[in-house]
């Protein structure tokens, strides 16, 4: 382990791994002004792809002899949407740097004391402009997967839809529940997010976005509430996570490649991990801490050269 990864590891305590179907720079309304901004209309084909590529992938595996890769996963879940008629990549970003050629868990083999939790948000925006249909479903799916093969209790999930059945999938719901999530989890329990609705960007004012955006969530009061930026998602639920815990999140919507801000990255057309190159490091480390790990990295390779 490197420096770097040891400091990214004090940054972020807990392991986050996120399975997200659309790159950042997927086409939508990238508007500054929230009040102005529109859901797309017709919102395209591909709302609930990655979710239900997913599954496909996830529920063939549990009967099969030998667990499946990370890099299986994803290429599986690429041939899957391909099959579907969706050109999405399927991509996984990570708070550590792994093997993605080893089996991939949701829970981690030999959790067996720990509690299992579960944020599930649907959002189909009913009535508005840019309605989707199939978020619910994704929703109802993804806790059957997780009750019937992981052992997750109904009890300790957190379902917001917008069905007037459930907790309304506001911002200040799901902001509340990303920090309720981080406060009840302790190391050695396992936790699940799903969020399957419309994803954004917006241009970024503090200069943490190498790209100039920042990448949101929709909740349904957006039009009056704003949209959820990704710095607030890395305040609310990454860095809070206590460590000894394992968390994956499963995003289903456009713009959501780096929507968590973690530092390592994978796609399902890569060969290996590696560190996102578009991250800011200062976000992680401060801008104090990001100097000293370049200056020790210039260090090491002077002295290597004067070595050899």
């Amino acid at each position: 382990m490197t420096d770097y990864d040891e400091r990214i590891q004090h940054a972020i305590p807990a392991e986050f791994h996120m399975i997200s179907g659309s790159h950042d720079m997927q086409t939508s309304a990238d508007v500054f002004n929230t009040s102005q901004f529109e859901l797309p209309n017709p919102a395209g084909k591909a709302g609930g792809a990655c979710t239900s590529a997913l599954l496909q992938v996830l529920y063939k595996d549990n009967h099969a002899a030998m667990p499946m890769s990370w890099v299986e996963c994803l290429r599986k879940m690429r041939s899957e949407l391909n099959r579907m008629g969706y050109d999405q990549i399927p991509q996984l970003t990570s708070s550590r740097l792994i093997d993605v050629n080893k089996p991939m868990s949701i829970v981690p083999p030999g959790s067996t004391t720990g509690h299992r939790r579960a944020i599930l948000i649907g959002i189909n925006y009913i009535g508005q402009k840019g309605q989707l249909s199939g978020c619910h479903n994704d929703v109802m799916n993804i806790k059957k997967y997780l009750i019937n093969v992981h052992n997750f209790k109904e009890s300790e999930m957190l379902i917001l839809m917008d069905d007037n059945k459930h907790h309304a999938p506001t911002r200040r719901n799901i902001e509340d529940a990303f920090q309720r999530i981080t406060q009840y989890s302790q190391a050695g329990d396992v936790v699940f997010v799903h969020y399957s609705g419309h994803g954004s960007r917006i241009p970024d004012l503090d200069g943490d976005e190498s790209d100039g955006y920042d990448e949101t969530l929709v909740p349904v009061d957006f039009k009056s509430a704003g949209q959820i930026v990704d710095d607030e998602i890395l305040k609310l639920l990454v860095q809070p996570m206590k460590a000894g815990v394992t968390c994956t999140v499963l995003m289903d919507c456009c713009h959501s490649g780096t929507v968590l801000d973690l530092p390592y990255r994978f796609s399902a057309d890569d060969s290996q991990m590696r560190l996102d190159p578009r991250m800011n490091l200062e976000k992680y480390l401060g801008k104090f801490d990001v100097q000293t790990v370049l200056c020790l990295a210039l260090l090491a390779c002077c002295l290597a050269d004067l070595m050899s």
